[in-house]
């Protein structure tokens, strides 16, 4: 594992901002989806979420993450933040990335193709809404979570 690569985890480069969002830029290393599962799951807590919102949110960030890191071109950003939008107070999970990648790469965790393909599903089923939205050059899933 790269240890330069997954130095923002703790460095200056996965910051809180505002206390109401968090960015942390993503290496593309199969190894970053534990790092940035575990940095989430701190973030999280720290914002006094429930640990079953914590929890949904983990998943729901591992899937975005996994799915950047192994079928987009990077840089990559997973950005965090709390909304109140439409009257829904929600928890925004967003990965942004430059987008699809040449070719099929390897599942992340080695496993046979026919282990994966269900995020989209726990995605479905662990928001209130979700999307994906496209912007010059750079494509963006999101999921909103309701959060107290």
């Amino acid at each position: 594992m790269n240890a330069t690569a997954l130095s923002g985890f703790t460095g200056s480069h996965a910051m809180p901002y505002r206390d109401a969002e968090f960015l942390c830029p993503l290496p593309h290393l199969p190894e970053a989806v534990g790092f940035v599962r575990r940095r989430a799951q701190m973030v999280l807590t720290g914002w006094n979420m429930p640990p079953g919102t914590v929890d949904d949110a983990v998943l729901v960030i591992s899937e975005l993450v996994t799915n950047a890191v192994s079928h987009a071109l990077p840089p990559a950003v997973l950005q965090l933040s709390r909304t109140g939008a439409e009257g829904l107070r929600a928890l925004r999970i967003e990965v942004t990335d430059a987008g699809p990648a040449a070719g099929a790469r390897r599942p992340v965790d080695g496993g046979q193709p026919g282990e994966h393909g269900r995020g989209s599903g726990i995605v479905t089923a662990l928001s209130v809404r979700h999307g994906i939205r496209a912007h010059r050059g750079r494509v963006t899933r999101w999921a909103d979570l309701q959060a107290p």
